[in-house]
């Protein structure tokens, strides 16, 4: 039996060879650099996609929500740090968890630091979160009566750790100029680095984004690299440059419910609940919330002449077509959609349906909830 025949309703297609190979292309990377990668799993959030990875010499991994720490507990991960400022209204859960887990977590105020000093019953590593630019969050590079303030507080307790600094460069995505944006954060690490490591002999810095740890080569003498949406990819990342449609490892099967010839435009069954409505808008101003692809017995085909989804409600999308896909397509047909953005599409769908008829999991999935 195909795995189409199985799909009645939009359901979210994920490629594992694509997916496999976009591990080991960034897991060869880190190894090139002498860097360990430490993929952040809030684009896969998976135990199956993680057995995958491990396959590929990657043995921590990053959370970015304590539920999601929760959920890849017992699966054979050296440590887990959760990458979100830590909520201290967590603290009871992150002891239960910690007694029987190697885990960490990231401070960005002293108050933070102070509660979990004082509240801790076990023992729990935590990074520094810098803002080098990016204006997130994050203590700023330049702010060191911050960053002593938190070292102070964590050294009154036993059980709070200091493993070193963690820097997203988020911006990445919203300018070309990724080498310089990179160059900022390497040096900022650096002095970070310099500055305490004398007291703190074994500290460690880490950066993660996807633009820039996917095609970057020089990351100076940065220790960890945390990219995260790399292990599916999406358009906005094929738009930025880290990867080509090709190297897009998750799309979304959706049913065709109605044509309209006039207007060359598709009516699916997909939309904002299962796609999110992150969106690429191009030079003229229209708007894109994914593109059409041909699904296959072994995937999918991306076609030369390109229709995109131009509108989205909560179930409804609205591809604007072709004239190649008006001329072949008809009511109940499947197409797939390549999302704007993996994660949130992911996150939506909460499973994947594999090319050979299997369901993988996702921390979001109807069997965790």
């Amino acid at each position: 039996m195909s795995y189409l025949d199985q799909i009645t309703s939009p359901t979210l297609l994920i490629n594992e060879k694509i997916t496999r190979a976009n591990l080991k292309r960034m897991a060869d990377k880190a190894s090139r650099h002498g860097k360990k990668l430490v993929p952040h799993w809030k684009t896969a959030q998976s135990h199956e996609i993680g057995n995958w990875a491990k396959e590929y010499g990657i043995r921590e991994v990053t959370a970015s929500s304590i539920k999601l720490a929760e959920y890849l507990c017992g699966q054979g991960w050296d440590n887990i740090h959760i990458a979100f400022p830590f909520n201290v209204r967590e603290i009871d859960r992150l002891n239960r968890l910690a007694a029987n887990k190697s885990l960490s977590v990231q401070v960005v105020n002293p108050v933070t630091a102070k509660k979990l000093a004082d509240q801790l019953s076990e023992r729990v590593g935590f990074y520094i979160e810098i803002d080098a630019g990016y204006g997130r969050t994050g203590v700023h590079i330049s702010d060191f009566g911050t960053i002593e303030e938190i070292l102070r507080e964590a050294k009154k307790s036993d059980k709070l750790q200091f493993k070193g600094f963690y820097l997203h460069p988020g911006h990445t995505y919203y300018t070309p100029d990724k080498s310089g944006i990179y160059e900022q954060s390497r040096q900022a690490l650096h002095m970070l680095k310099v500055k305490y490591q004398s007291e703190f002999p074994n500290l460690l810095t880490r950066v993660g984004d996807t633009p820039g740890c996917a095609v970057m080569e020089d990351f100076g003498d940065v220790d960890e690299l945390g990219p995260g949406n790399f292990v599916f990819f999406d358009l906005m990342q094929a738009e930025l440059g880290s990867c080509a449609k090709e190297d897009i490892a998750v799309c979304l099967a959706v049913p065709v419910v109605d044509i309209n010839k006039e207007r060359k435009e598709i009516l699916i069954h997909g939309g904002g609940v299962h796609l999110a409505k992150d969106v690429l808008v191009d030079a003229s101003g229209n708007k894109n919330f994914g593109e059409v692809v041909f699904l296959t017995e072994s995937g999918w085909t991306i076609p030369s002449d390109r229709s995109y989804l131009k509108s989205i409600s909560q179930e409804h999308g609205v591809i604007k077509a072709s004239d190649s896909l008006m001329a072949s397509v008809q009511i109940g047909d499947l197409l797939g959609i390549l999302p704007v953005h993996s994660c949130m599409t992911a996150d939506c769908m909460g499973e994947y349906l594999s090319l050979d008829g299997r369901k993988i999991d996702h921390c979001e999935g109807a069997c965790w909830k």
